[in-house]
């Protein structure tokens, strides 16, 4: 073997083990994990929010709409790597099950994560019409993980 060869499968080892670091590294404490995730969600209901008012006819159609649905489309990627052990207590509204059902919880989130890029994609696209649709499925998408894994506050 090269040993260019050699460098490159040790650079590509070295990288997926840098990859595979536990989020939990990335907090120094639970209540910073829970402060993160927290705060990207706010971030995201707020800029939902803002859509939810054009859908509604309480505010006008604009460019806004299509930076909105981006902002949404990029924190929901945000708070999910710090859902990490031993966030599940304290000031959050997590509830229990999503530790003792992380696939559910996952594939909840992944579903979250669809219907808001395809919210982003309808909203760049400028249609209206269509804008209402792909809303609701987000809207739904948000409700169903709130319902299972969120406490009622």
């Amino acid at each position: 073997m090269k040993l260019s060869s050699v460098i490159g499968v040790a650079a590509m080892a070295a990288a997926g083990v840098m990859m595979a670091v536990p989020a939990a590294a990335q907090f120094a404490k639970p209540e910073d994990a829970i402060k993160y995730r927290q705060s990207a969600f706010t971030v995201m209901a707020a800029h939902f929010g803002r859509i939810g008012a054009v859908v509604k006819g309480e505010a006008p159609y604009g460019p806004s709409v299509a930076a909105d649905a981006k902002i949404v489309e990029t924190m929901s990627h945000l708070p999910f790597p710090a859902f990490v052990d031993g966030t599940d207590s304290g000031d959050t509204g997590a509830r229990p099950e999503i530790w003792k059902n992380r696939a559910k919880f996952d594939a909840a989130a992944e579903n979250m994560q669809k219907a808001v890029a395809e919210l982003a994609k309808v909203a760049a696209s400028g249609d209206e019409g269509a804008l209402k649709g792909a809303f609701g499925v987000a809207g739904k998408a948000c409700k169903d993980c709130h319902d299972d894994f969120r406490k009622r506050r």
